[in-house]
C-alpha cells in the first residue's frame, strides 16, 4: 500500500494478518479451563458457584475451619448430666429437650436423642424460641423463662455450676447450662467424635502448601483445644462469636468468628472459610472462598457460600484446591499458546513468509492445542 507491494499482494497479506491475529485461541483458552474444571469438580462431588471461584480457591494461603459438624462428625452425644441440688436428672433433661426441640443445632438435636432414649417426660406448653448467637437459646416453658447455653450466657453464674462446667471443658466436652428463672437446673455436656480421615485430609492440604489450618469455634479453649489436637489443626480460636470469626479470617486475608475471619484475611490475603451452621454464614461470606459442607450444611451456609461439599465429604477438599490450581496453570499455558501463535504468525504474515493458508492452519491449529489442553482436566488428577 506504500509503493513496496502491489495493490493485490498487499490485499492477500492483509487478510493474512486478520487470519493470524484473530484471538480465538485467546478468548476460548479460559472458558473451556473453567468449564472443564467445574464439570470434573462436579464428578466428585464438588460445586462451585462460578469460575471467579475457582480461581480464589487455587490461589488460597490458609483456611479456617469450624469445629462442629465440619471437623467433627456433628452429630455429637449427651455424655453427662449433673443436676444441681434439689433437681433430678429427669427434670435437668426434660426441660433441656422440650427448649431444645425446636431448634436445628447439632448440641440441642443431642440433647433431645437423650431424652427420646431415656423416654424422659417433656413439658409440653413451650414457646418461641429466641436464639442468643453464638451462645445459646431461651423460651418460655410451663410459664417459666428457661435459658440453655454456654455459662457466658449469663453473668451471674454460681460456683457449682462454673465448677461442674469447667471440669467437662477441661475434659474436651461441650457445655450446657441450664437456666430456669432464678433456679439453675444444672449442666449438661456433650462430645463430638472428629470426622473419620480429617487429620490425612489436613495433612494433604499442607502437602499442597495450604497453611496455616485455623479451626474456629464457639466452644471455651479446653474443648477447642482438645480437639484440635486430635485433629491436627496448627491454630485454635475458641470462646468465639460468629462475629470474632470473621475477624479471625481477615487476619489470615458469627460476631467472632466474623472477625477472626477478617484478621486472618488481612494476614494472608486469600483465605478459605468451612463451615456448616448458620452462625458460620458471616466468616463464609467474608472469606474469600466460603465453602459449605453440602450434606449436612444449613440452607444459609449453603446460600452463602462459593463451593458447596457434597455429602459432607471433607476429604475432597484437598482435591478442590489441587484441581484449582491445576486450572490455574492450564489457563497461564494456554495464554502462552495463545499469545506465542498469534506473535509468530503476525510477524510471519507481514514479512510475507506465511501466506493465508499456513495462517488459517497454524490458527485453527492453536485453537484445537488449547481446547484440548483444557479438556486434559477433565482427567485429573
Amino acid at each position: 500500500l506504500v509503493g513496496w507491494l502491489s495493490w493485490s499482494e498487499s490485499f492477500y497479506r492483509g487478510m493474512a494478518l486478520l487470519v493470524a491475529a484473530s484471538p480465538c485461541a485467546l478468548a476460548l483458552g479460559t472458558p473451556a479451563t473453567v468449564l472443564a474444571a467445574i464439570a470434573r469438580a462436579a464428578r466428585e462431588g464438588v460445586l462451585f458457584k462460578g469460575g471467579a471461584h475457582l480461581e480464589n480457591l487455587g490461589n488460597v494461603k490458609a483456611i479456617a475451619f469450624d469445629k462442629t459438624g465440619t471437623l467433627t462428625v456433628g452429630e455429637p452425644s449427651v455424655t453427662d448430666l449433673i443436676p444441681s441440688a434439689g433437681v433430678s436428672v429427669a427434670e435437668l433433661l426434660g426441660v433441656a429437650a422440650a427448649v431444645e426441640r425446636k431448634s436445628q443445632h447439632p448440641l440441642a438435636r443431642a440433647v433431645v436423642r437423650r431424652a427420646e432414649s431415656d423416654k424422659v417426660s417433656e413439658p409440653t406448653a413451650v414457646g418461641e424460641l429466641q436464639s442468643v448467637t453464638g451462645k445459646g437459646v431461651r423460651a418460655s416453658v410451663d410459664g417459666k423463662n428457661v435459658s440453655i447455653g454456654s455459662p457466658k450466657l449469663w453473668s451471674d453464674v454460681p460456683l457449682p455450676i462454673s465448677e461442674a462446667a469447667d471440669i467437662l471443658g477441661n475434659q474436651g466436652k461441650s457445655v450446657m447450662a441450664v437456666r430456669e428463672d432464678e433456679r439453675w437446673l444444672g449442666v449438661i455436656g456433650v462430645a463430638d467424635t472428629p470426622r473419620e480421615g480429617v487429620k490425612a485430609t489436613l495433612d494433604r492440604l499442607r502437602e499442597l502448601g495450604v497453611k496455616p489450618l485455623v479451626m474456629l469455634t464457639g466452644d471455651n479453649r479446653g474443648v477447642g483445644e482438645a480437639v484440635g489436637r486430635s485433629v491436627g489443626v496448627d491454630e485454635v480460636r475458641a470462646d468465639l462469636l460468629p462475629e470474632d470469626k470473621v475477624k479471625a479470617i481477615n487476619e489470615l486475608m458469627p460476631e467472632d468468628k466474623v472477625t477472626v475471619v477478617k484478621e486472618l484475611v488481612a494476614r494472608f490475603k486469600s483465605v478459605a472459610m468451612t463451615g456448616d451452621g448458620v452462625n458460620d454464614a458471616p466468616a463464609l461470606a467474608n472469606a474469600t472462598v466460603g465453602i459449605a459442607m453440602g450434606g449436612a450444611g444449613t440452607a444459609v451456609a449453603l446460600e452463602t457460600a462459593d463451593v458447596a461439599l457434597m455429602g459432607d465429604r471433607l476429604d475432597r477438599l484437598p482435591f478442590a484446591v489441587g484441581l484449582a490450581r491445576q486450572a490455574s496453570s492450564v489457563i497461564r499455558q494456554n495464554l502462552y499458546i495463545a499469545l506465542g501463535v498469534i506473535a509468530l504468525l503476525v510477524v510471519a504474515t507481514v514479512t510475507g513468509y506465511a501466506k493465508i493458508g499456513i495462517a488459517v492452519v497454524f490458527h485453527e491449529g492453536s485453537t484445537l492445542v488449547v481446547l484440548a489442553n483444557a479438556l486434559r482436566l477433565l482427567r485429573y488428577p
